[in-house]
């Protein structure tokens, strides 16, 4: 996955980086570099976004609100 590729997808699915970096359980600032390829995508970002969108189509945005289980919210 590139960063447009990335970026396009966040878009789409409505959420704002920090939103994203809640959700998946990284910085704001990692969300931020991996759009403006700063950093590189980890190679398992695909997998986490594909699980995410799976609870999207299970309980919309608002299930999303207690974040992923078992990943330590980002500070």
């Amino acid at each position: 996955m590139d960063r447009a590729a990335f970026k396009e997808w966040r878009r789409r699915k409505g959420f704002t980086q920090k939103e994203l970096s809640r959700h998946l359980g990284v910085s704001h600032m990692a969300v931020a570099y991996w759009e403006w390829g700063e950093r590189r995508i980890p190679a398992l970002l695909p997998l986490a976004l594909e699980a995410l969108d799976h609870r999207l189509l299970k309980g919309g945005k608002d299930g999303l609100i207690s974040g992923v289980p078992g990943v330590q919210e980002a500070e």
